[in-house]
């Protein structure tokens, strides 16, 4: 299994970013996919979750409003939409997988099967 994360860089504050995460060698849609973010010096933060299967979602309560994420069977592309970025939104951002799970399984575990290589976004004017 392999995630491709790309879709960074540079953004002025209130801007918009759309990350993509492409998958590749799961056998099925029964997994689920995540995007965390790390910026220097904070721990890993979880963003959103998504089944593949079904398309259901979950957040953590911490980024409801501003990220929305959604999937693209046909491409086993999942994306981040980020809106009214912030310059505390400046990170390294990562998209994660685990298979035979939902959004809101693999929103509980603290490990992750899967990850892509991060792409970072910086939001400065």
């Amino acid at each position: 299994v392999q995630l491709q994360a790309s879709g960074g860089g540079l953004v002025q504050p209130g801007g918009s970013l759309r990350l993509s995460c492409v998958a590749s060698g799961f056998a099925d849609d029964d997994y689920a996919v995540g995007w965390f973010r790390q910026a220097p010096g904070k721990e890993r933060e979880a963003l959103a979750y998504i089944s593949m299967s079904d398309g259901s979602t979950d957040y953590p309560d911490s980024a409801k409003g501003r990220f929305t994420i959604s999937r693209d069977n046909a491409k086993n592309t999942v994306y981040l939409q980020m809106n009214s970025l912030k310059s505390e939104d400046t990170a390294v951002y990562y998209c994660a997988a685990d298979a035979d799970l939902s959004a809101q399984s693999m929103s509980v575990l603290l490990y992750h099967d899967y990850w892509g290589q991060g792409t970072q976004v910086t939001v400065s004017s």
